[in-house]
């Protein structure tokens, strides 16, 4: 993962935020995707603009986790968003 990327979400996506939780709906393909409080916190990063240098900043801040670890989850994360026509990586 190259810290320096960003992702940009897709116009098509809604999110509603439920508490700490989140499901996000693609009405082009009718895909959704739930999120869990850390999931929620990454698309809030992402939404703001956010690189990957920023969004593994934060979560190291909020949470206890260490770095190759939330490198790793954010990489499937994303992976997945992307797949799915969430997010896209902006060149």
């Amino acid at each position: 993962m190259n810290l320096n990327q960003r992702f940009t979400i897709s116009g098509e996506v809604i999110c509603q935020v439920l508490d700490d939780e989140s499901v996000l709906l693609d009405l082009a393909s009718e895909n959704y995707l739930g999120l869990d409080e850390v999931g929620t916190r990454v698309w809030q990063i992402l939404d703001d603009g956010g690189t990957m240098r920023s969004v593994v900043s934060t979560l190291l801040e909020e949470y206890n986790i260490d770095e190759d670890t939330l490198i790793k989850d954010l990489d499937n994360l994303l992976g997945s968003m992307q797949a799915q026509g969430l997010i896209k990586l902006v060149d």
